[in-house]
């Protein structure tokens, strides 16, 4: 009987067809960006000074230009180490008094500023920036600068805690209705989060965001690659990843044109309600229909395919059936992941590395939006690196192998944040092309660890061998922001420290995972145990088989 990889050989593996499918799904690739990384621009913090009652009145009536308003009247100015003292901090004046002078009112008070007392902002803060981001909007900077932190924390948890719930739901209901579910929850809670009142519905609506939209990501993932045959599975795949990274510049694009982030939130969520015409321009997963034995409907999708790439479908077609592994019926356990001495060492290492690319990778994007001096420029030159990091994968994935450009990616990247420790803040284009190299190394981790996470386990455990250790991908990404924005409170280049090591350590122990290219995907635990003294060739089936796993596992 002809299984669907025999008919797609036939009627078109990548025609016309599943070209137009593809190009459609990207759009669900791109929108994932900026709920992803949207926090670079969501939630900028401009400088900023405590609000006093009375200074704008005083400047006024003394004729003051901005910057001798600033020079008169806020604590630490001019000093790069006193930035607490300018943005959190007061003098303890009454500005309306009439003894004040318009030549150093301060004079009056104490013959050194310095010994003048100060006192927590009271009346709020003044920004200096002609847009809004939820940091002006909700004053959160000072003592509640951490709650920044907890937005984009809220993202990531709201990735893991789907990620528990999304892979039941597309392998129990079909790959499309939860691709049509998750977008319609994705749009709504975008839009509810642009019109939040406060920030705590602002921060549930987040969540809740953060919860769908990795499912919508990874249905349309799933979606492609079981509709192409398995020639074109990594190249799709593949691709399907930098229309992220087009997202990711058309964002900035769109967030220097709407400064103001409530528009902005809504700029980037209306969209994403189209994606609800997928109902009538995405056909179910054939290989999910012939796995719920629903053969009809299947046969009936291979028939479309074949007629709108003008072939003719083959004549055994209606005995169309789905190539089973009898492994897979044995049941899981997450015992297995860590039962034999090989599979324990992979299992960790695999742990570390998804959690420290998760980090880095995050930690670089934001890193560079707070210490940026062109925000969007800046955004986008780092972004614009990630399409060679596609490229070079491609290339070298069946030539070099997985574990060497794997483990020297990650060593550039944990390498390029310790060469910017000593590069001057005034060499900003300098810091900015080493950045971007570090970049583009995780990026290629983050596309790679995919494929040999599922490359290393048994049939029968590999679906939950990716789903514990990409959830270390989230894990990361729930801490991340705490780790950077907190670590640069006490020196601004001490998360490039940590993102340093977590590089080079993660790229060391890559080099003590087995090569897998050319080597047949182990069936058994014993396989995946005698992997190193494995070398036969690859089945026809390892990409479809990768692709299951990462939905199962994300």
């Amino acid at each position: 009987m002809p299984t669907v990889d025999d008919v797609l050989e036939q009627v078109g593996e990548f025609g016309w067809y599943q070209k137009r499918v593809f190009l459609t799904l990207c759009l669900t690739s791109a929108a994932l960006a900026p709920i992803y990384l949207g926090i670079v621009f969501l939630g900028f913090s401009p400088p900023h000074h405590c609000r006093s009652p009375g200074v704008s009145e005083l400047s006024q009536r003394c004729g003051w230009s901005p910057a001798e308003e600033l020079n008169y009247t806020v604590p630490g100015l001019g000093a790069a180490d006193e930035a607490f003292l300018r943005q959190c901090m007061q003098y303890e004046v009454d500005w309306n008094q009439s003894t004040l002078s318009c030549v150093d009112p301060l004079a009056s008070l104490a013959a050194n500023r310095s010994h003048l007392p100060l006192v927590p902002c009271q009346h709020g803060w003044v920004y200096d920036t002609p847009g809004s981001s939820i940091v002006t909007e909700f004053n959160l900077v000072c003592a509640n600068a951490w709650k920044v932190d907890l937005f984009q924390s809220c993202v990531n948890l709201g990735f893991f805690l789907g990620s528990l719930g999304i892979g039941y739901i597309a392998d129990r209901f079909g790959r499309k209705l939860c691709l049509l579910a998750t977008s319609l929850v994705m749009a709504l809670s975008g839009v509810l989060t642009a019109v939040s009142p406060d920030y705590t519905s602002m921060l549930l609506f987040r969540l809740l965001q953060g919860m769908v939209s990795k499912g919508t990501w990874m249905s349309g993932y799933t979606l492609i690659t079981e509709c192409v045959g398995s020639g074109y599975r990594r190249t799709v795949a593949i691709l399907y990843q930098v229309a992220f990274t087009v997202g990711l510049l058309g964002l900035s694009w769109l967030a220097y044109a709407i400064p103001h982030w409530r528009w902005l939130q809504l700029a980037v969520s209306l969209p994403t309600f189209f994606f609800l015409l997928y109902y009538w321009c995405v056909p179910e997963s054939p290989r999910w229909l012939l796995s719920q034995k629903r053969n009809t409907q299947a046969i009936k999708i291979m028939n479309h395919i074949a007629r709108k790439n003008g072939k003719s479908p083959p004549a055994d077609l209606q005995i169309l059936s789905l190539e089973e592994d009898d492994t897979e019926k044995r049941s899981p356990s997450f015992i297995d992941l860590f039962r034999t001495p090989n599979l324990r060492k992979h299992t960790c290492i695999l742990m570390y590395i998804w959690f420290s690319c998760a980090v880095v990778y995050q930690g670089l994007v934001m890193h560079m939006g707070a210490t940026s001096r062109n925000l969007y420029l800046d955004f986008f030159f780092s972004a614009l690196v990630e399409l060679p990091a596609a490229l070079i994968i491609l290339v070298t994935i069946d030539r070099a192998g997985r574990i060497y450009p794997l483990a020297l990616s990650s060593l550039v990247a944990g390498a390029a944040c310790l060469v910017m420790l000593f590069i001057s803040q005034d060499q900003h284009w300098l810091n900015i092309v080493v950045a971007c190299l570090g970049r583009m190394g995780i990026t290629i981790v983050l596309q790679m660890i995919c494929l040999v996470n599922a490359e290393l386990y048994p049939t029968f455990i590999r679906n939950l061998g990716v789903m514990v250790c990409s959830a270390l991908c989230d894990v990361g990404g729930i801490f991340t922001p705490f780790m950077v924005f907190r670590l640069m409170e006490i020196w601004q280049a001490l998360p490039l420290v940590l993102f340093g090591v977590l590089g080079l350590t993660a790229g060391g122990v890559t080099l003590l995972l087995p090569e897998t290219k050319g080597v047949a995907l182990p069936e058994t635990i014993q396989d995946a145990e005698n992997l190193q003294r494995k070398a036969k060739p690859k089945e026809n089936t390892i990409y479809l088989q990768v692709q299951a796993s990462e939905l199962k596992g994300t």
